[in-house]
């Protein structure tokens, strides 16, 4: 008796479609996709709805490739926001910039401060094409001063996109968790072979070589890469150095 009743309240709506969605029982009770636009009784709730940040998305990648489409050959450089104004990260950031300018390469960074800030002021300077693209943070205010063509994105994996599909390489200077994270997410995307010719150049040797070797003593040891996955990025201390790999080893790459 109890599961007939159920079957008999479940039927109280008609069968009805929404777009391509089917609707029965129950589900078929759901206010139309009408009422939501046209009553005005919350004017702000469907903007913390998720078909409302789909649409968020696309407009952020619609804008970033819309922008970036004809920047040209282009390097990515990322390193610590928290490298000051005179330091030695700080001076290496400005020199990898210039340089890279200086070859014709537009720099385009995270559009923060310290080791990103850096890299823009060298371009600029060198009267190259300064980008930034920044990101929502609660601690963060906003892109540098020299950032000429700036993006400020909500989401990370879209900002994360632009960095590597308008960009023929990486230089990563000394940095923390957002360096280490554009480091191996490139890094992954090379072995995966999501991307080819697409080199990564670490500038440090003093600082970058304890993480090789944790990653030649207990990831290879281990058996969790292979020998080959070790030849995914240089190391080098000149940033003059760095610049040649970017042009001798980024000429076949391919962009997702």
């Amino acid at each position: 008796m109890e599961f007939s009743d159920n079957i008999s309240r479940g039927r109280d709506a008609s069968p009805r479609k929404r777009g391509p969605v089917e609707l029965r029982r129950a589900q078929a009770r759901a206010p139309q996709s009408d009422q939501y636009l046209l009553d005005g009784a919350d004017q702000t709730h469907f903007t913390h709805t998720d078909p409302w940040r789909v649409l968020r998305i696309q407009s952020e990648f619609v804008e970033g490739f819309g922008t970036l489409s004809e920047l040209g050959p282009a390097v990515s450089v990322f390193g610590s926001a928290r490298s000051m104004p005179g330091s030695p990260y700080y001076k290496l950031g400005e020199e990898v910039g210039r340089l890279l300018a200086e070859e014709g390469l537009a720099v385009i960074t995270g559009g923060g401060p310290g080791s990103m800030e850096a890299a823009n002021r060298g371009a600029v300077e060198a009267d190259g094409i300064s980008v930034g693209l920044g990101i929502e943070l609660p601690f963060e205010t906003g892109l540098n001063d020299w950032v000429d063509l700036g993006i400020n994105f909500r989401y990370f994996f879209v900002r994360k996109t632009m960095f590597v599909k308008y960009a023929q390489g990486f230089i990563v200077l000394p940095g923390g968790f957002g360096t280490m994270d554009e480091l191996f997410e490139a890094m992954t995307l090379v072995q995966t072979q999501k991307v080819t010719s697409f080199p990564i150049v670490l500038i440090g040797t003093d600082f970058w070589s304890p993480l090789m070797d944790w990653v030649r003593g207990t990831l290879l040891a281990e058996g969790m890469i292979s020998e080959k996955d070790l030849a995914l990025i240089h190391i080098v201390d000149d940033p003059a150095e760095a610049v040649e790999l970017m042009i001798a080893d980024s000429a076949g790459h391919i962009a997702p």
